[in-house]
C-alpha cells in the first residue's frame, strides 16, 4: 500500500501497535495487520457561535476558528477516540470559560491576546493526545444584550431589602450602605411570613433554624407578582434550593394563571422546568447580584427544561426594582 508524505499509517499486528509506517510503500499481511491512516497536514474547524454572558451581564454571541495539526500519530490513535469531537467540544469549554470572566468591552478591544490564551488552554489538554493548536482566533458575531450597570446597592424593594436584613441577621447591613433596622410600622406583614412576632423584639435575634432563609426570600415574592407579570412569563417553575446544611429544599413559582402563586413544596401542575441551585446563589439572583444566564453558564444553576423558559425569570427580577 502506498502512503503519501503527509500521511502516516498506524499498524496494528494481531492487536499489537506497530511504529508508524509510510511515506512510501507499506507492506500489510492479510488478516493479521489492520490500520489507520493518520493526516498529519493543518485543519481547521470552527465552534459554532453560541450565546455567552460577560462579566458585566452583557449577552453576545461568539464563535471561533481554530487551527490544529497532528504531530504524533500514535497518540492521536490511542488517546482519544474521536479526536475531531473532544477538540471542539475543548476549544468550546476554554472559550466560555474566558470569556465568563472578561467585560464585554475587554473581550471585544482584545480579541487576539484571548485567542493566544486560548490557544495555550487547549494545548494543555490536546498535547496529551498528540495534536497541537496553531491558531485560534475569536469572532463577536453580535451583541444580543448590552452589559448592565450593576449597582452596588442590591436593587430590591425597600421591604424585600428588610425582609433579607431581618433574616441573615444584619450580615447584609454593610451591602445596602448600612440603613437601619427595620421599624415595626412598615415591616411587620413582611416578618409575619417568615417566624413569630415574639421573634422581632430582640435587635440581634438570629434567623429562625425551622425555616430557611431561602423560604422567606421566595415567599416575599408574592406582592410583586401581577396579571401582567403572568401573562409576560406563563410559565410554572419548580426549585430546588441547596440548603448550607446539605438538605435540599422545594419551592415553587406559577406563573400561570390569575396573579401567580409562590410557596413551599412542589407545585399542583407539571412544572415547565426544574431549577436546582445553592441558597446563597439563589439570595444572588434575587438581589440582582447573579443574573439567570450567567448562573446557568457558570454552573451555579441547574435547569432540567427549556432554558429559554428559566431565561424569563428576567421578568420576575425586573418586576422587583
Amino acid at each position: 500500500m502506498i502512503v503519501p508524505t503527509y500521511e502516516r499509517m498506524i499498524v496494528f499486528r494481531l492487536g499489537r501497535i506497530r511504529t508508524p509506517q509510510g511515506p512510501g510503500m507499506v507492506l500489510l499481511l492479510p488478516f493479521i495487520d489492520s490500520f489507520q491512516r493518520v493526516d498529519l497536514r493543518t485543519r481547521a474547524f470552527n465552534v459554532p457561535p453560541c450565546k455567552l454572558a460577560s462579566k458585566d451581564g452583557a449577552v453576545l454571541s461568539v464563535g471561533a476558528d481554530v487551527q490544529f495539526r497532528i504531530w504524533d500519530p500514535v497518540l492521536s490513535v490511542m488517546a482519544v477516540k474521536d479526536l475531531n469531537t473532544a477538540t471542539r467540544m475543548t476549544a468550546h469549554n476554554a472559550m466560555t470559560k474566558a470569556l465568563l470572566r472578561r467585560p464585554l468591552q475587554e473581550i471585544q478591544m482584545e480579541k487576539l491576546k484571548i485567542g493566544d490564551q486560548l490557544l495555550l488552554e487547549i494545548n494543555d489538554v490536546t498535547r496529551a493526545w498528540g495534536l497541537e493548536v496553531d491558531r485560534v482566533e475569536l469572532a463577536v458575531e453580535a451583541v444580543l444584550q448590552p452589559p448592565q450597570d450593576s449597582p452596588a446597592v442590591p436593587s430590591l424593594d425597600s421591604t424585600l431589602q428588610q425582609l433579607a436584613l431581618h433574616l441573615l441577621g444584619g450580615s447584609m447591613n454593610s451591602a445596602v450602605g448600612g440603613a437601619p433596622s427595620p421599624g415595626p410600622g412598615d415591616t411587620l406583614e413582611m416578618i409575619s411570613e417568615v417566624e413569630p412576632p415574639a421573634c422581632h423584639a430582640g435587635a440581634g435575634t438570629e434567623p429562625s433554624p425551622k425555616q430557611p432563609v431561602a423560604e422567606g426570600l421566595l415567599t416575599a415574592l408574592q406582592p410583586f407578582l401581577s396579571e401582567a407579570l403572568v401573562s409576560q412569563v406563563g410559565a410554572c417553575y419548580q426549585f430546588n434550593v441547596i440548603l448550607p446544611s446539605g438538605t435540599q429544599s422545594i419551592y415553587f413559582l406559577d406563573l400561570t394563571a390569575g396573579q401567580g402563586r409562590v410557596g413551599h413544596g412542589a407545585p399542583d401542575c407539571i412544572p415547565d422546568v426544574v431549577v436546582e441551585m445553592a441558597e446563597a446563589d439563589l439570595q444572588a439572583l434575587l438581589c440582582r447580584e447573579l443574573r439567570p444566564l450567567g448562573a446557568y453558564m457558570s454552573g451555579r444553576l441547574k435547569v432540567k427544561g427549556d432554558l429559554a423558559v428559566v431565561m424569563k425569570l428576567e421578568a420576575v427580577l425586573r418586576a422587583l426594582k
